[in-house]
């Protein structure tokens, strides 16, 4: 794809429902994280097709990226929560399940295109029972930032870089992230490697 041009054809969406589900694959095989943990999304569709984030929101490429994404989630166990634009406060969309689970506060808000990215509004129409809500209050076991989104606030403390062969999805930088437990106890201590 060239720089700066809408995706134009049913190829160009499948070669980023490609990446986005090898990106996912390498993610998960990398990171440690328990049935139910959250992974969560950040995405700028207008940053795939290379334009800067927030000037070109693109449902089709929002509904292939989170088709794609929550469908490698659901397998491995876990909660997709897709984060909103800054301008819903980046606020995110989950199950109400997810929610209810990780004592999650529930806020009134519908995502639309230009308020909510792309993403999110592939989120709330296909999840079974969509909710925003406010924060992940750091719960967030690992995550992908497509197109430098600041996904960070969300996820649990520590969180650690995962590099991961896809370096982009379309023309949007890939950051890719995973979280372990807090080392504690200082040089005495020893600690198992396999939880981190």
């Amino acid at each position: 794809m060239a720089e700066g041009i809408a995706v134009k054809t049913e190829a160009d969406l499948e070669e980023i429902g490609m990446q986005v589900r090898t990106a996912a694959k390498e993610l998960l095989e990398k990171a440690h994280f328990d049935q139910g943990d959250i992974f969560v999304l950040g995405c700028s569709s207008s940053e795939i097709t290379g334009h800067r984030i927030g000037t070109y929101s693109s449902e089709d490429v929002g509904r292939t990226v989170w088709e794609s994404l929550a469908d490698e989630v659901k397998k491995a166990g876990l909660f997709l929560a897709v984060q909103c634009c800054e301008h819903l406060n980046r606020s995110l969309i989950v199950e109400r399940s997810c929610a209810k689970l990780h004592g999650l506060t529930i806020v009134n808000v519908v995502p639309r295109l230009k308020a909510g990215g792309s993403c999110s509004v592939a989120a709330y129409n296909g999840c079974e029972e969509p909710v925003a809500v406010e924060s992940l209050e750091g719960k967030a076991a690992l995550g992908m930032d497509i197109g430098d989104t600041l996904i960070g606030m969300h996820l649990r403390p520590v969180a650690v870089p995962v590099r991961t062969q896809t370096k982009t999805i379309g023309e949007a930088n890939l950051v890719c992230a995973r979280t372990r437990p807090k080392y504690v106890g200082g040089g005495r201590a020893a600690y198992d490697e396999s939880i981190g």
